[in-house]
């Protein structure tokens, strides 16, 4: 289950650019949103591909019916996996680098899956590819020889950054993802990614993303440990280095949700007067609520929709794709923000996506979206 997925759009209204709060084009700090240019040799996986990799190394069947015979021989992995974080062999940064191809420009027959009336590409099938990616890089970060199977269950537990830099992505070039894991807790690893745009005869970056993903034992019950992560030069000690503070920024976010802590002094002082700007002067009711010019009630931008959850949808570990759920927000988001704003948004940047809970197959899923703030 989906919570504070939190997307920035823009939109583009009587040919003028009208940012959201704060917002630039591309990365806010490119120093914290850089990945490794990996030297080595690594022939790209077409992204048709990565989702039969998956399988591979966790064992799945590809038919829905047999799902619960393969979980029930995962349970028989649970003997590989290590009692602490020291029983395993430390890993490179370099050991996890892997890169995805997806072809639009070699292989048109692949376009129409991505194409949006714009002609541009769908940000929502971005965030699948990149999910998928990230769950791979982590096998290869985790992978034991010895076993045909992995005994891990890898799953994202949360998108911390997306960051953008093209307004809008051509559907006729070829795209590769690369990535690599930039941080390693005990059970938990951080994964930096980027997206890049073939254009002439060089690929060009135009998106960084920064995904955290959990380990979990054979039969998806429990934390299982993962291997550490040795920096082999400054710029990765940096990478490093700055997972720790993502972490640190992470645990001080959730202390202070308000689900936690009552508001500061400084956000009731705001939301009165906001609440005192919303006062009708004649009568000064409660109930009698005037808007401020140029202003919409919050309550009427929401928009609401609702997915059945079936069979094609799922993930290695036959639950819903973490992905399909993420594009499924988005598009919901995009709508949202169209509507708001009355033209079609472009997103710039995406902030914590946190998944809670797995989402069974069958499920019915409900969305709800809206517009917080617009500057």
């Amino acid at each position: 289950m989906l919570r504070g997925a939190f997307n920035r759009f823009c939109s583009l209204n009587k040919g003028l650019l009208i940012p959201g709060r704060g917002l630039t084009q591309g990365s806010q700090n490119p120093e914290k949103q850089r990945v490794i240019h990996m030297h080595e040799a690594c022939s790209p996986i077409h992204v048709n591909h990565v989702r039969d990799k998956l399988r591979e190394i966790v064992g799945a069947s590809t038919n829905w019916r047999d799902h619960v015979k393969a979980m029930e021989e995962r349970k028989l992995l649970q003997s590989f996996l290590a009692e602490s974080q020291k029983g395993l062999p430390p890993r490179r940064m370099r050991d996890s680098y892997s890169e995805v191809l997806l072809p639009l420009g070699s292989q048109p027959e692949l376009r129409e899956k991505y194409l949006t009336v714009q002609n541009t590409i769908r940000f929502g099938r971005i965030l699948e590819d990149l999910d998928s990616l990230g769950v791979l890089i982590c096998y290869m970060h985790t992978r034991i020889h010895e076993a045909k199977m992995s005994p891990l269950s890898i799953v994202t537990a949360l998108v911390d950054k997306i960051d953008m830099q093209k307004m809008s992505l051509s559907p006729e070039q070829d795209i590769k993802f690369s990535g690599h894991v930039s941080w390693v807790g005990k059970t938990s690893m951080e994964v930096k990614m980027q997206m890049f745009q073939l254009h002439g005869n060089e690929f060009c970056p135009v998106l960084d993303a920064t995904f955290v993903m959990v380990a979990r034992d054979s039969e998806n019950k429990g934390p299982a440990f993962v291997n550490p992560l040795i920096p082999e030069s400054p710029e990765e000690e940096e990478l490093f280095r700055q997972g720790e503070l993502n972490k640190g920024r992470r645990v001080s976010f959730s202390a202070k949700s308000l689900l936690k802590m009552a508001p500061s002094a400084e956000e009731r002082n705001t939301i009165h007067e906001m609440f005192l700007h919303t006062l009708d002067p004649k009568t000064v009711s409660f109930q009698s609520r005037v808007l401020p010019p140029n202003a919409v009630w919050m309550e009427d931008s929401k928009l609401k929709s609702l997915e059945v959850c079936h069979p094609q949808e799922r993930n290695i570990f036959n639950r819903i794709f973490g992905g399909f759920l993420m594009r499924k927000a988005y598009e919901l988001g995009w709508a949202t923000a169209c509507n708001f704003g009355g033209s079609r948004p472009f997103v710039v940047a995406v902030d914590d996506i946190m998944f809670q809970k797995p989402v069974d197959v069958g499920s019915l899923l409900f969305l709800s979206s809206q517009s917080p703030c617009c500057i």
